[in-house]
């Protein structure tokens, strides 16, 4: 299934209880026949293609009773409401540590809509470089959405924090597991939108997982936060020129934001394209500027974040040729012993 398909799963409206998940391979078939589908081939399904979204939720995440969830600390703000680390037991399995995002009390029926759309997203979702959702608590308040615990948080700031202190096979590593993350979003024919290092999660043993896979952040207007545009909150010094210009986003812009992603990591977690305006980056961009090798940052990795960011997104790598090309210098690390000379300019 290719990136540039975009398939109406609106024909899998909740109310045709008939087109459940079994048939979904034979009804892509029958009204999408030039979509190459492998058998046993995952397709993500878009929430909001269901008549009732809530049936989304039923159908992707498990339900989980209050009495099980135990909240220990708020740990930050999420765009709905609190996020807080706790406890999680579920009958006859161990107790284990979780982070919940709650819905703040006095939503509107759309908030608490769009705040379970990334439950069912990423109920959908089974992959140990993504975000792994233990479920929902969907009847009673507040209503909840309980993932695993990342123990190091967010990858930008956690880097910021511990400045020089990772070999450049430990950063290839980490690299590479959000590649396999992407490759596997790519291969579900999902489109992330907002993939940057403060969208990846972080556990204990340096596990790096996809996560943010809220929507509503681009279907309103808020020009409050200056990492995302108005009109649509787009975030420019991560999103390809062409989804920019005319909002044309594939698997092969979420790429371009992955070399972005590179560029982050090797220098540990600097701000994209430094005090520049958001139209300075865009004009830059036109005019084919593209970030310098951070320093210490070996030639293979810089080249590969070039690759990334060509103009024509036809001669970006896929995800699946990144993760072969990172394995690669894992498994040959003298590839990474040279270094981009800088340049004067």
């Amino acid at each position: 299934l290719t990136s540039e398909a975009s398939v109406p799963l609106c024909i899998l409206s909740s109310h045709q209880s008939q087109f459940r998940l079994l048939p979904l391979l034979l009804v892509v078939f029958l009204y999408f026949p030039f979509l190459q589908v492998t058998p046993g081939m995952k397709i993500y399904i878009d929430p909001f293609t269901y008549e009732d979204p809530n049936e989304a939720v039923r159908e992707f995440a498990k339900e989980i009773d209050i009495s099980c969830v135990k909240i220990e600390q708020v740990i930050g703000a999420g765009e709905f409401g609190e996020v807080c680390s706790g406890n999680l037991k579920l009958p006859g399995k161990r107790e284990m540590f979780v982070a919940i995002k709650t819905l703040k009390s006095g939503y509107t029926e759309k908030q608490r809509r769009d705040f379970l759309s990334e439950a069912s997203i990423m109920g959908q979702f089974d992959h140990p470089n993504v975000i792994h959702l233990e479920g929902v608590v969907t009847k009673s308040s507040p209503v909840m959405i309980i993932t695993e615990f990342m123990e190091n948080g967010s990858l930008d700031t956690f880097l910021r924090q511990n400045d020089g202190q990772f070999t450049v096979i430990q950063l290839v590593g980490m690299l590479r597991g959000i590649a396999s993350g992407m490759k596997y979003l790519a291969d579900m024919n999902y489109v992330h939108r907002d993939l940057a290092a403060r969208n990846i999660l972080v556990n204990s043993n340096l596990v790096c997982k996809v996560s943010d896979f809220g929507l509503s952040r681009f279907l309103e207007d808020d020009t409050s936060d200056p990492t995302y545009t108005s009109g649509g909150k787009i975030p420019i010094r991560w999103t390809a020129p062409e989804a920019i210009q005319y909002r044309k986003f594939t698997s092969a812009s979420d790429v371009w934001s992955y070399g972005i992603v590179m560029w982050e990591v090797m220098s540990y977690g600097e701000r994209p394209y430094w005090d520049m305006t958001n139209q300075d980056v865009i004009n830059a961009i036109e005019q084919d500027y593209r970030l310098p090798p951070p320093m210490d940052c070996p030639s293979a990795l810089h080249q590969l974040m070039l690759d990334c960011w060509q103009k024509d997104r036809n001669n970006r790598p896929k995800f699946s040729q990144i993760v072969n090309n990172l394995d690669k210098m894992i498994r040959n690390p003298n590839t990474l012993k040279a270094m981009t000379p800088l340049s004067s300019g």
